[in-house]
């Protein structure tokens, strides 16, 4: 009971932190996943550190991701030029070159821990500039689209609570036994059917008050299925990120990715889902862009 109101309390403050963070401007979005790219690095790298003859610099490590984050926030709003990328690739070609000197006894496990990390968390997280940022056809300006990042968590959100709901009344068929035994495809295909609802609820609230939509905002069915794509997109993606850390763990033989979070676990617990669905959702809409 008691693990049940602290895990209560604590999904409450996480999701009044992200949606305030989110929908109130560009900049606190900015600043709110900055620190979460910055705390889920540091996690990554203590966990990666733990394996046998693997020494990731977790403070430079850290340092790019975050770095890496803020560039893409400040390129995607339109702010500085693409030389800001400058000082990243720098940093990476340090934290190659710097293993001829480290004497570590594997360099090419601390290598490819290193370079997992920028492409596994920061990267993923970099994209949602993407989504956040766009610009306006009628005079190419850059506006902060708060929708767009909202809506993946949304879809997440949702697609978690209808998966748990379902599987529990359903759940008889599992989906991936040999990494997450919990999971079935009743619960799976109940998830998604919520965020396909949610989602083409969304179309329709973006045509018909004014929000702010990558897809356009006269209403029309195309406008609807492109709003469900996307949902389907972040269900997809959204449960192979779960599975992807998932068998992170398991490979690391742990429970939980940290404690930073009461009750839910560490940051890749709480974040593992976006890190596939924020890239897979930028793929989504630039495919839609070419047709």
């Amino acid at each position: 009971m008691k693990n049940l109101i602290t895990r209560s309390i604590t999904g409450v403050l996480f999701v009044a932190v992200m949606v305030t963070g989110i929908c109130l401007r560009g900049d606190a979005m900015i600043l709110l996943f900055a620190l979460i790219t910055g705390l889920t690095m540091w996690e990554y790298t203590g966990l990666v550190n733990e394996v046998k003859d693997v020494t990731v610099n977790r403070f430079i490590s850290t340092a790019a991701g975050v770095y890496l984050f803020l560039a893409m926030a400040g390129f995607c709003a339109d702010m500085v030029p693409s030389a800001v990328f400058i000082p990243y690739l720098l940093t990476i070609i340090y934290l190659f070159v710097s293993e001829l000197y480290t004497g570590n006894k594997n360099a090419i496990n601390v290598w490819a821990h290193t370079m997992l990390g920028q492409m596994y968390v920061a990267l993923p997280f970099s994209c949602i500039n993407v989504l956040a940022f766009q610009h306006n056809p009628a005079d190419g300006s850059v506006f902060y689209n708060w929708l767009m990042p909202m809506s993946i968590y949304i879809f997440l959100w949702l697609n978690d609570t209808g998966a748990y709901c379902s599987g529990s009344l359903f759940g008889k068929h599992k989906l991936f036994p040999r990494i997450s035994p919990a999971k079935s495809w009743e619960g799976s295909i109940g998830g998604a059917i919520l965020v396909l609802l949610s989602a083409a609820i969304i179309g329709y609230a973006t045509s018909q008050h004014g929000l702010p939509s990558p897809f356009g905002e006269e209403f029309s069915t195309k406008l609807i299925l492109q709003w469900m794509g996307l949902g389907l997109t972040v269900v997809f993606f959204g449960t192979w990120g779960d599975l992807v850390e998932s068998l992170f763990k398991r490979t690391l033989g742990i429970k939980d990715s940290g404690n930073i979070l009461p009750g839910h676990g560490g940051m890749l617990d709480r974040f593992d889902s976006s890190l596939m669905a924020i890239p897979a959702a930028v793929v989504y809409l630039y495919t839609l862009s070419f047709f």
